[in-house]
């Protein structure tokens, strides 16, 4: 039986991730001029290092703590057959009412991951706002959802696949496409 051959690229390695997120936060903080209000929320699985990495950015450049946390979406999407993954708990670690929160992600792709956190959100109070922060934008989008932050917009075909490795969950960090 002959194997299938894979083209891979290595389209954002350790240095670009760091250098996005660093701009990520100082776009975070201009828009919301500061970051009194603001309530990070990584989507598990690797938006939560994530989260946690821009918290500590932003702690960097304003002197001030972000509660961060985490959102498992698995039993909100809405394509649950296809995802194979035991879900895990969520942390959020403040009241939400009147706060902004900033959903992180890695990709952002067809936008359910995005619909599934929001619909998890509503256990949690009304935000004041929801913003969208995510490293790679590859487009295909299937619902009207857009990223308010994105670190690089990386046009894809539908058919390759875009594998984010990050140093907390995969021990490394880059960015791998596969044709």
């Amino acid at each position: 039986m002959p194997t299938e051959q894979h083209n891979e690229v290595v389209i954002f390695n350790a240095s670009d991730i760091e250098r996005s997120l660093k701009r990520l936060a100082h776009e975070l903080i201009e828009r919301n001029q500061g970051i009194e209000n603001v309530v990070l929320l990584g989507i598990v699985t690797r938006g939560k290092p994530l989260a946690e990495r821009i918290a500590q950015l932003l702690q960097a450049l304003e002197g001030k703590t972000v509660p961060v946390g985490y959102l498992d979406v698995t039993l909100y999407r809405d394509d649950t057959a296809q995802t194979f993954k035991p879900a895990s708990e969520s942390l959020v670690p403040v009241e939400l009412t009147g706060k902004t929160v900033v959903l992180v992600d890695d990709v952002l792709y067809s936008g359910r991951s995005v619909r599934a956190a929001l619909d998890a959100l509503n256990g949690y109070g009304r935000p004041a706002g929801v913003q969208l922060l995510v490293l790679l934008d590859r487009g295909h989008r299937e619902l009207p959802i857009r990223a308010d932050y994105v670190g690089k917009n990386i046009p894809t075909a539908k058919q390759e696949r875009v594998n984010v490795q990050l140093q907390e969950v995969d021990g490394l960090d880059q960015v791998i496409l596969r044709k």
